[in-house]
């Protein structure tokens, strides 16, 4: 992919799904969709332009492939045990209710993974969580509760997957009583405006090719979005280096705390 054809395309893309190529790594991300287009077969980045234009199932493709639309419920299932047995405890310590945001959740695997945590909580707990993603299909299918196979389900211990989720024709739908608090939209992390107050924010394998002037800028708006004391869980692979000079403390495997003057004891 020439130099021309790489500011084409990512003008394209700007213009087409609001994703702004700029905020990634130039060097990974243009290695990554040389490598895409060449396998649809189309003989230049202009060729394939064109059929992205014509053709929506191309383009969502090309969207799931520059956002890392994968996913599964409890994805890394240590940190989640850690999320049930540290986090959301430290966090519920003085309060009844909780506000989280799971920020690029895909098809909702995410939200529910959560949602179930806080159901099982010995705490009576109220809660609210809202999901969003650049993918109004994914966000449509997060909305019912499914369908998710059952490759997606490996991390759930059986008996919460017969409490929390029915079974039809060999998928999983989640059931009322965890969709009941969940709220889907669509949002785009480098153009949208952020809600405040929240209590958790999940942010999860989301940044992998940003640039880090780009991750910085976003983590500062995470930090503005959440309350006193609230804390950002981010990927198992991923490292906040410039944590401290945001106002994040390490609160333990993938978390930082907002850090205040009431700040909870570090787990």
């Amino acid at each position: 992919m020439t130099d021309q054809e790489y500011l084409f395309l990512k003008k394209k893309v700007l213009t087409m799904t609001g994703i702004d190529l700029e905020s990634y790594k130039t060097q990974q991300m243009r290695r990554r969709l040389s490598a895409f287009i060449e396998n649809t077969n189309e003989k230049d980045v202009i060729h394939y332009c064109r059929i992205i234009e014509q053709d929506e199932p191309s383009l969502k493709k090309l969207c799931d492939f520059i956002t890392i639309n994968v996913t599964e419920f409890c994805r890394d299932a240590a940190v989640f045990q850690e999320l049930e047995n540290s986090i959301l405890p430290a966090l519920l310590e003085k309060r009844d209710y909780i506000n989280i945001w799971s920020a690029g959740c895909s098809n909702g695997a995410e939200v529910y993974s959560i949602a179930m945590l806080l159901c099982e909580n010995r705490k009576k707990v109220n809660y609210r969580i809202l999901g969003t993603d650049m993918d109004e299909l994914s966000l449509a299918r997060a909305a019912v509760g499914g369908p998710y196979r059952d490759d997606l389900m490996k991390n759930i211990p059986k008996h919460l997957v017969d409490k929390y989720f029915t079974q039809e024709n060999g998928d999983y739908w989640a059931k009322k009583e965890i969709r009941d608090k969940a709220v889907f939209k669509r949002h785009n992390l480098l153009a949208d405006k952020f809600e405040t107050g929240f209590d958790l924010i999940a942010c999860r394998n989301v940044t992998i090719y940003f640039t880090e002037e780009a991750k910085e800028k976003l983590n500062q708006r995470f930090f503005e979005s959440l309350r006193e004391n609230g804390v950002l869980f981010v990927g198992a692979t991923e490292f906040m280096i410039n944590a401290a000079k945001l106002g994040f403390g390490k609160f333990g495997s993938c978390f930082y705390q907002k850090k205040n003057s009431a700040s909870l004891a570090k787990v």
